[in-house]
């Protein structure tokens, strides 16, 4: 039987929001992990990778990490990786108000996942994306910019969607939808 897979997270509602996407059948069992990794600053795909392989290093076995961005168009992809720092400092409004001075209030929520079967493994990536609006916050404030984020061809946040529902839009489904089909296919 294969290791589980160590998914690098201290937030409850992220792995309980992984669990629900990847579904009950998922082939490898995934435990949490919460390590103090390192923030780094560059391009989504490679702050993920090495992200992954210091996690796989560490854990000394499979690891999956996830990186999220929100990449306004008018700001040309910020606050992108860093949001989780703009939203510490600013808060749900201070994101709307970043876009005052913009007509254009559309973004794109991306989600990367980086899975590294141990520290000498090559990391894959799987990236899932949503386009989407800027809005002032709406509905619950639990889970980071859910409130400002309203995806393309709903009149609702993510905040305000039944979690049915986003999780089967979300940026996050996306790459786990890409997760779930590589594991599915593989015959090791």
């Amino acid at each position: 039987m294969a290791r589980p897979i160590s998914f690098v997270t201290g937030n409850a509602k992220k792995l309980e929001e992984v669990r629900s996407i990847l579904g009950s059948k998922f082939c490898r069992e995934i435990v949490a992990v919460k390590l103090d990794l390192p923030e780094l600053q560059g391009e989504i795909d490679d702050i993920c990778r090495k992200k992954c392989l210091e996690a796989a290093r560490r854990v000394k076995g499979p690891v999956l990490v996830e990186d999220t961005s929100l990449c306004f168009n008018a700001l040309k992809g910020l606050p992108g990786p860093y949001i989780k720092w703009f939203l510490d400092k600013l808060g749900p409004e201070g994101l709307h108000k970043l876009l005052a001075g913009w007509e254009d209030k559309s973004a794109q929520a991306v989600c990367t996942f980086a899975y590294a079967p141990d520290e000498n493994g090559e990391v894959i990536l799987f990236q899932g994306r949503t386009e989407g609006d800027i809005v002032f916050p709406r509905g619950c404030r639990d889970f980071g910019w859910d409130p400002i984020f309203q995806p393309k061809g709903y009149e609702l946040t993510y905040a305000e969607l039944p979690k049915e529902t986003k999780n089967t839009i979300s940026h996050r489904f996306r790459a786990l939808d890409k997760v779930r089909d590589y594991f599915e296919s593989r015959t090791d």
